[in-house]
């Protein structure tokens, strides 16, 4: 599927270190720069993410004559997107995060609005010939150009076309099949208070409609960040999906991540809601894995994945705390699951659940299993209280991610010897400490998928 992104780039820059000193002239935290990772922000990134997924993606877009532009160029073409650059006076945008490990100290933003100078004939062939379009305002003057804003009306009346706005941005134009504000940015735009009778949710469904009959579009959805999103088409109750429960995490490009994934899905033929729906789940999964700095991390550190919460348990590892973690499949999780996930947790100050991954439960188990996707497994997982965080692997045994992650307890269900469990070994390698806890009896996954076959056979005969 082809799609094009047009708004505006930027460049993003992390510069990560460690603080270990304050200034001598200043209560200022001194960084140690120990890395910088640069990559397409802005509708750059959301460009990026699509080409990640497999979609031929053009981006059309300001970008300025210097290094900081060159240097946008060469991550468009590794990410493979095609560039249709729109001519400009000024400067690339910068925007630079000077971070602490997971925390940031400070941004800096190097320019303020980087509008085209002309329109070239290549950017309107892009939205004529595409199957979807997508819009990042970024206020940086792209979206406000007129005859871009002609083409963009034109592709909107034959394409699906959604629009993320900003405040100080230009105006969608008239029939986007999708609209996608930000709570704070559907309060300002609307003037109406994000909150009042009802709630915010209904506050937030008060929004919605007044900017759908502002901006003449076909749907609004209100990103609600930790709850969610709202979606409302001007008539009826709204649409209302919830989040996924995320510790922690990182949501720079969070925004972006659920729009590319909504316009993706609507140039497939989703309806609007399970575009949706695609988007709140693709934008949770994207905070807990790092946000925008994380969908850098594949590309300098393979697998095992860190799905979710590793900011609990580096703050247990700094406090002197104590790491636990234990591992399985996790398929459809049961009674005895449970059980040995609150006792493993009981042992110390955080747990990590090591989790195989589906091709992994296949080569294990066999092409019936899993039941329930590594997704929904790490979602039903972090909803448990007792869970901190989740780590993929791929292998047959959790070996290499216990390498990894070094944790200073390995907790192992079931009738074992200690000479029987083969994490004790690895363990010993730091002086971890391996356990074997007791584990519910006749409770099995096995056990549950037979007993529902049978159930179903009854039924159908």
């Amino acid at each position: 599927m082809s799609v094009t992104v047009v708004g505006d780039l930027l460049l993003d820059r992390d510069l990560v270190g460690s603080v270990s000193r304050v200034c001598p002239d200043a209560p200022a935290p001194v960084l140690d720069v120990e890395d910088e990772l640069a990559r397409p922000g802005g509708a750059g990134l959301a460009a990026a993410l699509l080409s990640a997924e497999g979609q031929e993606v053009t981006l059309v877009a300001s970008i300025g004559a210097d290094s900081a532009g060159e240097r946008l160029r060469t991550l468009l073409d590794d990410y493979g997107v095609r560039l249709v650059a729109l001519p400009t006076d000024s400067a690339t945008r910068q925007k630079v995060r000077v971070r602490a490990g997971d925390q940031s100290l400070v941004r800096l933003d190097i320019g303020s609005s980087c509008p085209p100078s002309q329109v070239p004939g290549a950017a309107v062939e892009a939205l004529q010939g595409c199957e979807a379009v997508l819009v990042c305002d970024y206020a940086g003057g792209v979206t406000a150009d007129r005859s871009l804003r002609a083409a963009l009306g034109s592709a909107a009346a034959h394409h699906p076309l959604v629009w993320d706005p900003h405040v100080r941005g230009a105006a969608p134009v008239r029939g986007a099949r999708l609209v996608t504000p930000n709570k704070s940015e559907a309060a300002a735009l609307s003037g109406l208070a994000p909150a009042g009778e009802g709630g915010e949710l209904a506050g937030a469904a008060r929004q919605a409609d007044a900017l759908l009959a502002q901006w003449q579009a076909h749907a609004v959805c209100v990103t609600l960040g930790a709850h969610g999103a709202l979606l409302t088409y001007g008539d009826g109750p709204p649409f209302v999906v919830p989040a996924a429960t995320v510790r922690g995490g990182d949501t720079c490009g969070a925004g972006d991540r659920f729009a590319a994934t909504a316009a993706g899905a609507l140039g497939t033929g989703s309806l609007v809601s399970s575009a949706v729906e695609q988007a709140v789940s693709a934008a949770s999964t994207f905070v807990a894995t790092g946000g925008a700095a994380g969908f850098c991390a594949p590309r300098r550190e393979p697998a095992p994945v860190r799905a979710a919460g590793w900011d609990r348990v580096e703050q247990v590892r700094a406090q002197g705390g104590t790491v636990v973690a234990t591992g399985g499949c996790f398929d459809l999780l049961h009674a005895g699951h449970v059980g040995l996930l609150y006792a493993a947790r009981s042992l110390g100050d955080c747990l990590v659940v090591c989790l195989n991954t589906d091709e992994s439960v296949r080569r294990l188990k066999g092409d019936a299993r899993p039941v329930v996707s590594q997704d929904d497994r790490v979602r039903v997982l972090l909803a448990l209280e007792c869970v901190d965080a989740v780590l993929l692997f791929g292998e047959d045994t959790p070996a290499e991610a216990l390498q990894g992650l070094r944790p200073d307890v390995w907790a192992k269900g079931g009738d074992y010897a200690l000479a029987d469990v083969p994490e004790a070994a690895v363990l010993a390698q730091w002086g971890g400490q391996t356990v074997v806890l007791p584990y519910l009896h006749g409770r099995s996954t096995t056990t549950m998928i037979a007993a529902a076959r049978r159930c179903g056979a009854k039924e159908a005969s």
